[in-house]
Formats: C-alpha cells, sequence, structure tokens
C-alpha cells in the first residue's frame, strides 16, 4: 500500500479527464474548468463571487443530494437570482425556494433545509458562512462532504472532500484501507500531499463515472494499469 505513487496516479488522472466537465457545485463556486492540481496555479472568479462562493456552494450542495449536476447548476442560478445572500435568502417562504429548485430530488424537503439554515446564518453567523468543518457541520442538513466543499471550494482552504468515488478510489488504489466515507477523509489527511487535497474530489468523480466505475471498471486500457493493484474488483473491461 505505501508503494502506490499518487504523484504518477493524480497526473495521469488529470490527463484522463482534460476537457471533461468537473462537478457544477465547482462552478458554482470558484473553480472555472478543471481544479488546479497545484495551488499556485488556483485563480478564483470575480471579486463579488468570490464572496458570495461559499453560501452558493453550501445551497448548491444541498440542492444537489440525489440530483443530477444537470440539475442542480440551473436550480442553483435560479435560486440566486432571487435571493443571494443569507438574510435575502431567509426571507423566502420554503414553498418558494421549492418551487424555485425543482425538479431537484426532494425539493420540498430541501427547500425547508435551505431557508432553515440561511435563517441561522443570518441570525446566528451574521451572514458569515463558517470556515471550518466543526462549525458547518452544526447546520441542519450538513454533513463532512458537504463542510469539506465548503471549506475548499468556496473558501479555499484545505479541505478533503470525500464521496462515494474519492472513497472507492482511493481504496481500490490501495493508498488507503478504510470502510467508510469518512474514515477515508482522516486517513487521506494523514497521507495525501496537501497540494491534492482541494482538487482531488473533482478529479475522482469524473474518473470515477467515466472510467473507474462502481462495478465492471473499464480497467483494459486504463492510464493507471501499471500502476493499479485493482483491489475488491471482481469483474472489468
Amino acid at each position: 500500500m505505501s508503494d502506490f505513487n499518487i504523484d504518477s496516479a493524480i497526473l495521469l488522472v488529470v490527463e484522463e479527464v482534460a476537457g471533461e466537465r468537473p462537478l457544477a457545485v465547482d462552478q458554482e463556486g470558484r473553480y472555472q474548468g478543471l481544479p488546479p492540481v497545484d495551488g499556485e496555479d488556483y485563480h478564483p472568479l470575480d471579486e463579488h463571487r468570490l464572496r458570495e462562493a461559499p453560501f452558493r456552494v453550501l445551497v448548491s450542495c444541498l440542492i444537489s443530494l440525489r440530483t443530477k449536476d444537470e440539475v442542480t447548476g440551473p436550480a442553483t442560478e435560479r435560486l440566486f437570482n432571487l435571493a443571494d445572500t443569507p438574510a435575502k435568502m431567509a426571507a423566502l417562504s420554503a414553498e418558494k425556494i421549492a418551487a424555485t429548485i425543482y425538479p431537484a430530488g426532494f425539493y420540498n424537503r430541501k427547500g425547508e433545509t435551505i431557508r432553515e439554515v440561511s435563517r441561522r446564518l443570518a441570525e446566528e453567523y451574521n451572514s458569515t458562512v463558517p470556515d471550518t468543518i466543526e462549525e458547518l457541520i452544526k447546520l441542519k442538513g450538513v454533513g463532512r462532504k458537504t463542510a469539506n466543499l465548503v471549506v475548499t471550494v468556496g473558501h479555499g482552504k484545505p479541505g478533503i472532500c470525500v464521496d462515494t468515488h474519492v472513497h472507492r478510489i482511493a481504496n481500490r488504489w490501495g493508498y488507503v484501507s478504510t470502510k467508510t466515507p469518512d474514515a477515508t477523509e482522516h486517513a487521506l489527511r494523514k497521507k495525501l500531499p496537501a497540494k491534492y487535497w482541494i482538487p482531488i474530489n473533482s478529479l475522482l468523480v469524473v474518473f470515477g463515472r467515466n472510467r473507474c466505475k462502481p462495478t465492471s471498471p473499464l480497467c483494459s486500457d486504463c492510464p493507471l494499469s501499471d500502476l493499479c493493484p485493482r483491489l475488491a474488483v471482481t469483474r472489468s473491461r
């Protein structure tokens, strides 16, 4: 496991997914195109979007649960055309928010959650989205995955967002040996080079959807075939 060359793997993944559209939440936040691997190449959006980014990323994540990217992005844009601050969002009714983000999955429940989160941000945090995992997970509907996305994509601060793709691929590579995404996050924090913390989620999500799929991954012509031990892969193409 310690012999896995993470630097070579990440560079090969970057080449593999080059030109692919990254997660909508990145485009709604601070990234334009694929997130850079080197932090020195990181370029934020314009000043207004930069100030808005943490709240936009947070709301976009809340909308995205069980919802496709092509629905999440436009729904976030429609909602922010109505209200682009926690105070303005909290002034909307849950029903109005739900109608605006439709057809996102569970839109009624999400409307209530977004309004409640916005209210707490406005009343308890002076309309400022926290920049720590510990504070973010105190908000309704916010788990570690969403919290890490807000910290990294919204605030541009170190963090590792681990979803099912990152969890699966990191274990398939043998880079970590963990049972849950949360355990994977903690393991990666101990050994993953810091320059990969922010981009690894977007890179492996695209790679995981197109190449390193949950079942029957496309291994036959994978650029990582000489590196990857294919742990727990029982069938591949």
